[in-house]
């Protein structure tokens, strides 16, 4: 008997909860109505990260301790989460389309023999049946994915694509598990985790960025805009067309096919705003738009437009920050 409850797994990276978690609780408690939004973490018998995920207001918070979850692989987690699946049977289980989240979720997928969709842009439900969004056809259309036959029903979503909100004096539950066989990966091991030195490590999770578009594509543009992303501190992204060049790659692109992102401040290059882009851009605070085409979409799109040749834009604005 399936229990009407919806657990997302708690992302940590060096002690710290990533943001897609608190993202994905909040869009759960959105969508969720009479079911239980109860999150999945796996921590050390030191650590009290619950006391952080308790500000977002879930139901329930599942701790499993142990020191080994310190340096647990993807594999042994899977295997925990798999023995509390079948023993608590919940509707639906959400991950961060991360790296890590798209190395359990499948691992648990298999395990559990039943579906996943990956990269989800949106989630809804009818009744109790979980509607997974995402892009398909090259990105040309939106596909809404269900899973009627399989408990339970499993999606990762990509960071960014909801905003997360506290909740004031929320009442959550949280309860220990102590009872777990832990199943050891013997032909991995982690033996050391190191947080990058950069501030942000991918684009998706930067406070500010800098993107190239068709209309920036030039060499001695790009040049330019990498002088701009140092100043700033930022991270350079791209749109699809620019993943062909050297310098970029799949990793640095924008939009339903790419990294959904939320910075704090966003400056377009040459970026005419296709919806593939816009897409991934919604809930960036300031943006900052720089095109030649005084009818580019982006331009509704921006908080501040500037309708000129965007290596013209970098050469005067460089010298204004020197």
């Amino acid at each position: 008997m399936t229990n009407q409850e919806v657990w997302i797994y708690a992302e940590k990276h060096v002690g710290i909860i990533q943001p897609v978690t608190y993202q994905l609780i909040t869009k759960a408690k959105e969508i969720s109505k009479d079911k239980k939004v109860v999150i999945v973490l796996f921590e050390a018998t030191d650590e009290q990260l619950e006391m952080d995920i308790k500000e977002y207001g879930p139901d329930e918070i599942i701790v499993v301790k142990d020191d080994r979850l310190r340096d647990a692989t993807d594999s042994e987690i899977a295997n925990l989460m798999t023995a509390l699946a079948e023993r608590r049977q919940p509707n639906s289980i959400l991950f961060g389309a991360t790296v890590v989240g798209r190395s359990i979720a499948p691992r648990l997928q298999a395990k559990l023999n039943t579906g996943l969709t990956s990269d989800c842009l949106n989630l809804s439900f009818d009744d109790d049946l979980l509607i997974q969004t995402k892009p398909s056809y090259g990105d040309n259309i939106m596909c809404e994915i269900i899973c009627p036959n399989q408990r339970p029903q499993m999606a990762s979503v990509r960071p960014n694509t909801f905003a997360a909100q506290k909740v004031p004096d929320a009442s959550v539950v949280v309860t220990e598990v102590s009872d777990l066989s832990f199943k050891e990966a013997p032909r991995v091991k982690i033996l050391e985790e190191t947080p990058l030195l950069s501030k942000s490590d991918s684009i998706a999770n930067a406070d500010r960025v800098v993107a190239l578009g068709r209309g920036a594509s030039d060499d001695q543009v790009i040049d330019l805009a990498e002088e701009l992303t140092r100043k700033l501190g930022a991270k350079m992204g791209v749109t699809r067309p620019l993943t062909d060049h050297v310098k970029f790659s799949g990793e640095d692109q924008i939009g339903q096919s790419g990294n959904t992102i939320a910075p704090k401040l966003l400056i377009n290059l040459g970026v005419h705003g296709a919806v593939q882009y816009t897409t991934g851009i919604e809930q960036s605070d300031l943006i900052i738009s720089i095109n030649k085409d005084a009818d580019a979409p982006i331009f509704k799109y921006s908080d501040f437009s500037y309708i000129g040749d965007a290596g013209d834009f970098l050469k005067s604005f460089l010298k204004v920050i020197q």
